[in-house]
């Protein structure tokens, strides 16, 4: 079975939140690993797609250290202050305070495989000042000061941890806490860079710069997802647009790495497959900024080198239809697909594992319409909605369960949704990806969707289905992928 990256081991996946550089040509991967916390993990890639585990970076403290309970988020970045040298900032908890008191610690490293933790005596960092809770006995019963971000540019140096307030409703206290460098290992809480005043905590920040505009990137855990706030100065107000959502939900703890002059966003994935939860470190996305300081994500350009074949239209058809409905047709003059009442799927003649699907559709009539991916011949298969009066897409497993419950045999199971704008021509320029259990839909250049699952990894049909509408497909071609491999064990 064809796989994303989840550090598996004993577990199917033992991924947690992820931090990524691009450094020399390569890729270089840090991340939780669980349940246990007990050390962060070290990965490499030459494409961020492919990943091989390398020597383990950090592990928890012995017995009665300020660490010795579990390590959380960490950040690498480069010393400012010795050239060669890096800086991991990591958050400990201490078993003798009950996890409850959360502090920043420090290593360096010459080359990104070994790994010092700082014992000079300024760390642990502790979060302190009357701006901050800082007392076990007030708000959550904890201390928030973890998930560091180092920003460094020619003004300032600083530290942003996930925090919370000392005052307001408990529950929406969360904050994106400050720590200057005032010099080399030297660090003075200030007041909260953004308190949004909306939830219990703005997790994983990170601070970027992108043509002279501030992006404050957070993930919220009251609806799993990756947000983003720009401001046209380092400490000015943070705006959020109406649509400040970077991926849909289940894609979480996000951070940026800039590679090649292109700005990626990596997340993990929390997919829910069979009832069994993993976490999957999909490839990134693109991330572009328009003139009016709005954010857009778009597929990942590394997939272009995992083109291995190409499909034209004329290969593709005719499409033909899975359930014999007689109100359903495929016209092949007008490459026109539709249905007067009744559901219809209609595949394409030319199957395809990993893959790009793109077309421009034209959608008539009153009824519904989408996409079907990895579909067979009983119609299981992930079905893409299309809702275009409200703009909705969404994706969902559609079909028969592999038990004897014949009371509850079908299985029906929404798996994302997100909106995406409204055409009034109702015309949309599609493009699915397909990779291994990994999953894309872009509308008209943007991402709209992005989710993980195996439920359906060995089925190959594709198309579209239409209830009570009309859909003509224009410029329909296919990209076929060299399909994803297993992660590589091999270690160096």
């Amino acid at each position: 079975m064809k796989k994303m990256y989840s550090s598996k081991g004993f577990q199917s996946s033992e991924l947690g939140d992820v931090d990524v550089l691009f450094y020399r040509g390569m890729y270089h991967l840090f991340h939780l690993v669980l349940p246990n916390h007990d050390y962060i993990a070290h990965a490499v890639s030459s494409d961020g797609i492919l990943w091989r585990r390398v020597k383990n970076a950090l592990f928890i403290g012995e017995p009665g250290e300020w660490d010795d309970d579990m390590l959380w988020t960490m950040h690498v970045s480069q010393d400012p202050d010795h050239e060669g040298i890096w800086r991991m900032f990591y958050t400990g908890i201490a078993r003798r305070e009950g996890g409850r008191i959360q502090r920043i610690g420090l290593a360096r490293s010459k080359d990104l495989y070994n790994w010092e933790k700082d014992q000079s005596g300024q760390y642990p960092l502790a979060i302190t000042g009357p701006v901050y809770e800082q007392d076990m006995e007030e708000g959550r019963t904890w201390i928030s000061c973890r998930d560091p971000f180092f920003y460094n540019d020619e003004a300032v140096r600083m530290l942003l941890v996930s925090a919370r307030v000392a005052e307001g409703p408990i529950i929406r206290r969360g904050c994106v806490g400050v720590a200057i460098e005032e010099k080399p290992d030297h660090f003075v809480w200030q007041k909260e860079l953004f308190y949004p005043r909306m939830y219990d905590d703005v997790e994983v920040p990170g601070l970027y710069n992108i043509n002279g505009i501030y992006y404050l990137i957070g993930n919220i855990k009251e609806d799993v997802k990756v947000h983003y706030w720009h401001s046209d100065s380092l400490f000015g107000e943070y705006e959020a647009n109406t649509d400040n959502v970077l991926l849909p939900r289940g894609n979480y703890a996000g951070r940026i790495t800039k590679s090649e002059g292109k700005y990626l966003l990596w997340s993990f994935f929390n997919s829910v497959t069979k009832g069994s939860l993993r976490r999957i470190l999909p490839p990134p996305v693109e991330l572009t900024a328009d003139s009016h300081g709005k954010l857009h994500v778009s597929s990942y350009p590394g997939f272009s080198e995992k083109i291995v074949g190409h499909a034209v239209f004329e290969e593709l058809r005719p499409f033909r239809k899975l359930l014999k409905n007689p109100a359903a047709s495929w016209d092949q003059d007008n490459n026109t697909l539709g249905s007067r009442t009744g559901y219809e799927v209609f595949y394409s003649s030319k199957p395809v594992y990993s893959a790009i699907i793109s077309a421009e559709i034209e959608i008539g009539g009153p009824g519904k319409t989408g996409m079907v991916l990895r579909g067979d011949e009983e119609g299981n298969g992930y079905y893409i909605s299309l809702e275009l009066k409200h703009g909705i897409a969404q994706a969902r497993i559609w079909g028969m369960k592999d038990n004897d419950d014949i009371e509850h045999l079908f299985q029906y199971e929404n798996l994302q949704r997100n909106h995406f704008r409204v055409n009034p021509s109702k015309k949309y320029r599609l493009s699915a990806l397909c990779f291994g259990g990994y999953f894309e839909l872009s509308i008209d250049g943007g991402l709209v969707l992005r989710f993980v699952d195996t439920t359906y990894m060995e089925k190959s049909h594709w198309g579209f289905y239409v209830e009570s509408a009309e859909m003509k497909i224009h410029d329909l071609e296919v990209d076929i992928l060299d399909a994803p491999q297993e992660e590589d064990h091999a270690v160096i």
